[in-house]
C-alpha cells in the first residue's frame, strides 16, 4: 500500500436551506474549486472523483464534476447517509494507496431541505434503516418525534441510566462547540451561548433542546487525495498532510442489541481501533479531534467509541474540560456539526478540511497550538462509520 496525502481542502459556508443559496453544482464548483487552488494543480491532473452525497438523483456526482471540466475520468457515487462524504475521502485513498492513481478528488454536498429529516427518500421502497428503528422502538416506547431523534435520544437516556450522565452534561457538550463555532467563518451558527440558554431552547425531544441538536445544511467540501510520488513532483512538502490510518466499518450481528449500537457506537470503536492499528498511535497521540456530533448525546458516545475514556465515562471529559482548549485534545474546534452545520454528504469533508487547517497551522482564532495528529470520525445510520488519522509530515 502506498503513501496517501492530502495537499489541498476548500469548503464552501454553511448555510440553512431555503436561503438564496446555489444549487449543488455551484457549490461543489465553488469547494473542489477552492481545493485544487490551495494544492496549486488544475483539474486536467484529476484521474478520479468520488463524490458523496445524500439527497440527490443517481449521477448527480457527475453533473457536479463537470462544472470542473468534462475530461472523462471515472465519477463514483457514493451514499452512505451521513457518513458520504468520509466514504468517498475513504474511496479516494484506497484508489492512491492501491497504486490506481496518483491524485483523486474526494467530493462532498447537499442541498436539502428546511426541518428534521423525514421520511424516506423512496416511500415505496423499504427504509433501510426500519430494523433500526424497529430495534429502538422494542427497546423505548417512541414519543412521535422524529425517528433519527428518538434513536439518539433513547441512547441518550440508557446513557443517563446506566452511568449517571445528566441533561446538563449533554448540553455543555453544546456550550462548548457553539463557543468554538464563534472563530469559524463557515460555520452556520456564530453565536455563544450560556449553559442556561442550551438548556433552556426549546425541548424537541427530551433531553435534547434545539441547540443541542445539528441542523439541516446547505454545503460543500472538497480534498485533493495524492500520492507520495505526486508530492514529491509538485513540490507539495510543505502543505502535505499524510492520511496514517483510515478505516470503514458497518454492523455485526449485535447492531440491535442495545440503544448504543442501533446509533453506531460499537460500528465506530471498531473502526477507531483499526485505524489505531494502522497508525501505530493511540488516541493518547492524537491533539484535535473532529467527531461525528449530529447531537450532543452523541458527542459523549463518541468519546467512548474512540477510546478517549472507558465505557460510562465520557461525562468525566466535560467535566475534566479535556475537550475543548486546554484540555487533553481539542474536540471539534469547527464549532461541529452542532453549530458549523451538517449538510450530509459534505460533512466528512468538512472534518478533512479543517484538520487539514489545523496540522497546516492555518485554523485562525479557532487553531489548536502545535497539532500535528488529528483524528475524524463520522457516521451514517444504517450503518457506515469512518475513521480517519492524519499526521503533520515532518519538518
Amino acid at each position: 500500500m502506498k503513501r496517501v496525502f492530502t495537499v489541498g481542502v476548500g469548503m464552501t459556508k454553511f448555510v440553512k436551506p431555503g436561503m438564496p443559496t446555489p444549487n449543488y453544482p455551484e457549490m461543489a464548483l465553488e469547494a473542489a474549486t477552492a481545493a485544487l487552488a490551495d494544492a496549486g494543480i488544475g483539474f486536467t491532473e484529476i484521474e478520479h472523483a468520488c463524490v458523496g452525497f445524500v439527497h440527490a438523483d443517481s449521477t448527480a456526482g457527475q453533473r457536479a464534476v463537470y462544472e470542473l471540466g468534462m475530461t472523462g475520468i471515472p465519477v463514483m457515487n457514493l451514499n452512505n447517509n451521513c457518513a458520504s462524504g468520509s466514504s468517498a475521502l475513504y474511496y479516494a485513498r484506497q484508489l492512491v494507496a492501491g497504486g490506481l492513481a496518483d491524485c483523486v478528488l474526494a467530493l462532498g454536498f447537499e442541498k436539502m431541505q428546511r426541518g428534521s429529516l423525514g421520511t424516506p427518500t423512496y416511500p415505496q421502497s423499504t427504509n433501510p434503516v426500519e430494523k433500526f428503528i424497529e430495534a429502538s422502538a422494542r427497546l423505548r416506547e417512541p414519543t412521535g418525534a422524529p425517528v433519527v431523534l428518538e434513536m439518539f435520544r433513547a441512547a441518550g437516556l440508557e446513557h443517563m441510566r446506566r452511568y449517571g450522565t445528566t441533561a446538563e452534561h449533554f448540553a455543555r457538550v453544546a456550550v462548548k462547540n457553539h463557543r468554538h463555532s464563534a472563530a469559524n467563518p463557515n460555520a452556520q451558527f456564530r453565536d455563544v451561548y450560556s449553559l442556561d440558554e442550551i438548556l433552556s431552547s426549546t425541548l424537541v425531544c427530551d433531553p435534547l433542546t434545539k441547540l443541542q441538536c445539528s441542523p439541516t445544511s446547505d454545503g460543500s467540501a472538497a480534498a485533493i487525495v495524492v500520492s507520495e510520488e505526486f508530492v514529491a513532483r509538485h513540490g507539495l512538502a510543505d502543505q502535505a498532510i499524510e492520511i496514517i490510518g483510515q478505516a470503514m466499518t458497518s454492523d455485526t450481528a449485535d447492531a440491535y442489541d442495545t440503544a448504543f449500537d442501533i446509533v453506531g457506537q460499537g460500528t465506530g470503536a471498531r473502526a477507531a481501533r483499526a485505524t489505531y492499528e494502522q497508525a501505530q498511535l493511540g488516541p493518547e497521540d492524537v491533539d484535535v479531534i473532529e467527531l461525528h456530533d449530529c447531537f450532543s448525546i452523541n458527542e459523549i458516545l463518541t468519546y467512548e467509541a474512540l477510546g478517549l475514556c472507558g465505557e460510562g465515562e465520557g461525562a468525566t471529559l466535560i467535566d475534566a474540560g479535556d475537550t475543548t482548549y486546554g484540555g487533553k485534545w481539542v474536540v471539534n474546534p469547527s464549532g461541529g456539526l452542532i453549530s458549523k452545520g451538517h449538510p450530509l454528504g459534505a460533512t466528512g469533508l468538512a472534518q478533512c478540511a479543517e484538520l487539514n487547517w489545523q496540522l497546516r497551522g492555518l485554523a485562525g482564532g479557532r487553531q489548536v497550538d502545535g497539532a500535528r495528529v488529528a483524528l475524524a470520525h463520522n457516521v451514517g445510520l444504517g450503518t457506515a462509520a469512518v475513521v480517519t488519522m492524519y499526521r503533520k509530515a515532518a519538518a
